[in-house]
């Protein structure tokens, strides 16, 4: 299990999480910021150069998902992360990858009043030594407020929110202990299938709408958005695993077997394992339909219908690539064969 403890630059995450692996039995430390050091000694400067914060890096999302999984494998039991998540669709990713390895997460939000966190971060000096260090990370703490104020509303949805304004660490570190204990802090409902070991068979299902846009729906456990559909189970018919998929993800029920568009062999590319990838023809979906779409909260997060030009920014190059040939095969009244996106025969 983790215990991942969120909140504002300066809330006091890393202060409460040392005092609480005294309190949970069989706990460790894990601070992903270790992690985003470590990149910045591996990763190329021009690299580095992209981003501001090592968070929008895929490979720190994917590492601190690893390396947890890591770690617990190592020294079984609890780990606590102290750690700040602003953008959902983060954590979303990491959550998520955790979900996939079967590791359960206890989201706590450490929410000291606006006047007390600017108070903190004031009074911030962790290199004496160095004064205008010191200055540089009171700016980023000071400039971090507003985003983590926007992100209020989503983080305290999916936490277990402790107001820390009169708290010492220690006191924290109390609260947060006790509300894994009773279940206060509930484990995240995100859920993921586990990651695939060998070659997977998996189908998607392509719906339209009067003017012939196709539905994407955007995964709560990966970046990127994606057509409904799944891994098709053991002893499962594609095409009723396609079917079955869609009515799992969006609450619709085919009242008919949808029609093959393209097969797809995806090459085996570490970390993946590739596998058979169908697509097939949904149908019209109207627009009175679409309304009553239900999506369960802990996969999807939303749901569009979008032109082909709008897919290639929404979906990775892979998947865009499925879908243009799909589009084609359904213009033309064929199938299609492709190899890793490319069609062949």
């Amino acid at each position: 299990m983790i215990v991942w403890v969120n909140g504002a630059f300066s809330a006091g995450k890393t202060s409460a999480a040392c005092e609480l692996i005294d309190l949970i039995p069989n706990s460790t430390l894990y601070d992903p910021e270790l992690t985003g050091g470590g990149l910045r000694g591996l990763l190329p400067q021009k690299k580095l150069a992209e981003v501001t914060d090592f968070q929008d890096l895929p490979i720190w999302r994917r590492l601190v998902v690893d390396t947890a999984a890591a770690l617990l494998a190592e020294v079984p039991g609890v780990l606590v992360v102290p750690m700040t998540l602003l953008r959902q669709e983060y954590r979303d990713e990491i959550f998520g990858g955790l979900a996939s390895r079967r590791i359960p997460v206890r989201h706590v939000l450490l929410s000291p009043e606006e006047t007390i966190l600017r108070s903190r971060i004031a009074g911030r000096t962790e290199f004496p030594a160095d004064p205008e260090h010191s200055e540089r990370i009171r700016r980023w703490a000071y400039e971090h407020i507003d985003p983590y104020l926007a992100a209020l509303d989503w983080i305290t949805a999916d936490a277990h929110t402790i107001d820390t304004s009169a708290l010492t660490p220690h006191e924290t570190a109390q609260r947060i202990a006790e509300a894994v204990r009773n279940g206060q802090a509930e484990a995240c409902e995100i859920v993921q299938t586990p990651e695939p070991t060998a070659e997977t068979v998996a189908s998607g299902v392509l719906l339209f709408d009067e003017r012939d846009r196709v539905l994407l729906v955007d995964p709560t456990y990966k970046p990127g958005w994606e057509f409904p559909g799944g891994v098709v189970e053991a002893g499962e018919a594609p095409a009723r695993a396609g079917m079955r998929e869609v009515a799992e993800e969006i609450g619709l029920r085919l009242d008919r077997v949808p029609k093959l568009l393209v097969v797809d062999w995806e090459s085996p590319k570490p970390p993946g394992y590739g596998g058979l990838r169908f697509l097939f023809d949904g149908g019209l979906l109207r627009s009175e339909d679409a309304a009553h779409l239900l999506l369960p909260g802990s996969e999807l997060r939303g749901w569009r219908f979008v032109t082909e030009a709008e897919a290639a920014a929404m979906l990775p190059p892979t998947r865009y690539e499925r879908l243009r040939w799909a589009l084609r095969a359904r213009e033309r009244s064929t199938v299609l064969n492709l190899e890793a996106g490319v069609p062949v025969g």
